[in-house]
């Protein structure tokens, strides 16, 4: 995913620098303002709670090293002689819960 960011020192800029990515023709669904609590966005497109913050990466992130950490702690629990006899199921199961906990 490619972002492009533009700090600009208030609406009037805004609007023109949106009003410029609309005629290059990036569709306004694309485009999304972010500005100061309490800051008047009039008729510009403004960014969601998902797209204000990093939740969506952290997420990716924290499912993929949660399900890894479950893996090994899996794979450990079925090499280690305690006396149970877990399978290939146990490696699954633990390495989903650690994913979800990841996450």
């Amino acid at each position: 995913m490619k972002r492009i960011y533009f700090l600009v020192p208030n609406i009037k800029i805004a609007k023109k620098v949106v009003h410029d990515l609309l005629l290059a023709r990036v569709e306004e669904r694309h485009i999304h303002v972010l500005a100061k609590a309490g800051t008047p966005l009039e008729n510009l497109p403004e960014a969601t709670f998902l797209q204000k913050s990093d939740f969506i990466p952290a997420l990716e992130q924290g499912l993929a090293l949660g399900g890894l950490t479950g893996i090994v702690a899996g794979v450990v629990a079925v090499a280690l002689p305690t006396g149970l006899v877990l399978g290939g199921g146990a490696v699954l199961a633990i390495s989903l819960a650690g994913a979800g906990v990841g996450a």
